[in-house]
C-alpha cells in the first residue's frame, strides 16, 4: 500500500505574504494552490513587447490602457494570476494598494511550452470567469498562431488566426491587431 501526502492548501494571505516578498518570481495562486508562473524566452519577451508596442501606440490618446505582467489580476477570492498583458477601459479598480487589478477587459498570454495547454483551457475559464473581460488572447510563440477569444451575447467565440496577413480587430479597445506586428523580428528557429 502506497500513502501519499495530502496536497498541502495556502491561504490568500499566505500566498500575498510570498508574492509580497519574492520580486524576482511571480506566483499565481488557484484555490489554496501557489503556482510560479514560467520564465519567459527571448521569443516570449519580443511578441510581448510588440503587442504592447501595437496597441500602446493606439490607446496613448483613448480610455483604455495596458498592464504589463506586474499587474495582478484578481479572478475571484481564491484565483489570483498574472496575465502577460491586460487592458482596463476607463478607471481601473484596485483590490488592494495598486497591485491588483479588479476589472481588466482584455488579457494576453504568450504560451510558453510549460503553459501552452493551461493557456487555453484553464486560463480561459479563469479569465472568461471575470465579469468585465471582453477579449482573451492566446499567442504562440513557436509558430504565427494566435487565439482570440471574444466576449459575445451568446457567449465566448473563438477566432485562429495563422497568417501573417491577418489581423485581429479588438472590438472592446477598439483596436486593431496585425499578426505581422506581434510576430515582428520573431526568429522561430531560435525558440
Amino acid at each position: 500500500m502506497v500513502l501519499k501526502a495530502p496536497p498541502v492548501s495556502f491561504s490568500v494571505e499566505q500566498y500575498f505574504a510570498l508574492d509580497e516578498v519574492e520580486h524576482d518570481r511571480r506566483f499565481e495562486y488557484i484555490d489554496g494552490e501557489i503556482r510560479e508562473a514560467p520564465g519567459g524566452t527571448d521569443n516570449h519577451s519580443v511578441i510581448k513587447l510588440n503587442i504592447a508596442i501595437e496597441l500602446g501606440l493606439q490607446l496613448r490618446d483613448a480610455r483604455c490602457r495596458l498592464r504589463n505582467s506586474d499587474m495582478r489580476v484578481k479572478v475571484s477570492d481564491t484565483r489570483y494570476v498574472y496575465p502577460d498583458l491586460s487592458a482596463v477601459c476607463g478607471s481601473p479598480l484596485h483590490e488592494d494598494n495598486q497591485t491588483t487589478l479588479l476589472n481588466p477587459v482584455m488579457a494576453v498570454e504568450v504560451t510558453s511550452p510549460e503553459s501552452y495547454w493551461r493557456d487555453r483551457a484553464e486560463k480561459l475559464s479563469l479569465y472568461s470567469s471575470i465579469p468585465s473581460m471582453r477579449l482573451y488572447l492566446v499567442v504562440d510563440q513557436s509558430q504565427v498562431e494566435v487565439e482570440l477569444h471574444s466576449k459575445t451575447a451568446d457567449g465566448w467565440l473563438r477566432q485562429v488566426y495563422s497568417d501573417l496577413d491577418d489581423a485581429l480587430e479588438l472590438g472592446a479597445l477598439e483596436c486593431r491587431l496585425p499578426l505581422a506586428e506581434i510576430y515582428r523580428d520573431i526568429d522561430f528557429d531560435a525558440s
